[in-house]
């Protein structure tokens, strides 16, 4: 018998649910043992339900392509199955909210790449490398759902990832105001370029809610825990603009960054290629060996060349310079749909199971 733990992935045929699925292939504490979808696709193999719209790289694993589809409202049926799920359901807000507490009240840890927990005050929104510790507040959902074994587990929007370890690096020197503009890939909307045709050679100066998250989810990764929630830290203060640029991976942010001390060049490049967190310390599978790397070349980081830095779970930083109206600026790039998406989801799993909140059922 195999000594993985058993996943599940909810929402497997989207381009999310595809990620997780190849990423969780040969993976060694995971094994993909089912997988739910809509009701249309349910009772199909998963290379039947997949058909056409199979959108990475690399092909279907053999593992997973003769595993029969279970309708993923049927929470019972996938949960008795499995110690654990992947979430990349396509649902509305309140009803993602809710059939992922359903998962969590069948003692299954859910850990969920979707937004709609991640103001949830008792559910850890977390990039592993900057607050683990807010898995601490697990117990205290526990408590409000009625469980034992099952929570639910976030983790924060794809936007924020190439800019928020910068700023979470320099966090002595206490940045206060931030602005920054997101160049996004379409990936991050479940497309290639096949499918979104009209995104070749355009820009489209508008994400319906990025811009919100790129401000404020920061914020609550830098609070704290009180009184059984998490607070959000009061600053520093971010606005920013989000941009759908036609590249098929890779988030670029342009950053300008106000401090209330005064760092040198060196201090702050310093600061960025030591960083580490406890997936560094740990040695987790998915954890990149430098998280932050900074290059100096007047022309990178770029999507072509750099995307994939760290197996694509690493930060790629460049064009440290002195602003004329803020202190500093810089460009930040990471990938959307590994660290951004699925590839934290699984870094946050794997957390998890080395802090002992998830187990074998």
């Amino acid at each position: 018998m195999s000594e993985k733990l058993k996943a599940g992935i909810l929402g497997g045929t989207g381009m999310v649910g595809q990620r997780f699925i190849t990423l969780l292939e040969n993976h060694p504490w995971f094994e993909v043992t089912a997988i739910a979808a809509s009701p249309g696709s349910a009772g199909l193999t998963y290379e039947e339900a997949v058909g056409n719209r199979w959108k990475m790289d690399t092909p279907v694993p053999e593992a997973v392509k003769n595993i029969i589809v279970k309708n993923v409202s049927e929470v019972e049926q996938t949960a008795a199955e499995v110690d654990v799920v992947f979430s990349a359901v396509l649902m509305s807000k309140e009803e993602i909210k809710a059939i992922e507490e359903a998962y969590a009240r069948t003692e299954t840890p859910v850990i969920s790449n979707n937004s709609a927990h991640r103001w949830t005050p008792d559910v850890p929104m977390v990039i592993p490398e900057i607050n683990p510790h807010h898995m601490d507040i697990i117990p205290y959902q526990r408590k409000r759902l009625g469980t034992s074994r099952g929570f639910v587990a976030v983790k924060p929007n794809c936007s924020i990832q190439s800019y928020a370890p910068v700023l979470t690096a320099w966090m002595e020197y206490e940045p206060y105001e931030v602005v920054v503009s997101t160049y996004q890939a379409i990936s991050g909307a479940g497309k290639t370029f096949a499918d979104w045709p009209e995104m070749e050679g355009n820009i489209i100066p508008y994400i319906g809610g990025e811009e919100e998250k790129s401000e404020k989810e920061p914020l609550r990764i830098w609070g704290e825990i009180k009184n059984g929630v998490i607070e959000p830290a009061a600053g520093p203060l971010i606005t920013s603009q989000c941009i759908r640029v036609p590249v098929l991976n890779g988030h670029t942010a342009s950053a300008f960054v106000k401090f209330r001390q005064q760092p040198e060049k060196e201090e702050l490049i310093r600061k960025l290629e030591t960083y580490s967190g406890l997936p560094q310390k740990l040695r987790l599978p998915s954890a990149p060996e430098q998280f932050i790397r900074y290059m100096e070349e007047d022309d990178r980081p770029q999507v072509a060349l750099d995307v994939d830095f760290g197996h694509g779970m690493g930060v790629s930083v460049g064009r440290l310079r002195k602003d004329s109206i803020y202190d500093w600026k810089f460009v930040g790039l990471s990938h959307n749909t590994l660290r951004g998406a699925a590839g934290g989801a699984v870094l946050c799993a794997e957390l998890l199971k080395a802090q002992g909140y998830i187990t074998k059922k």
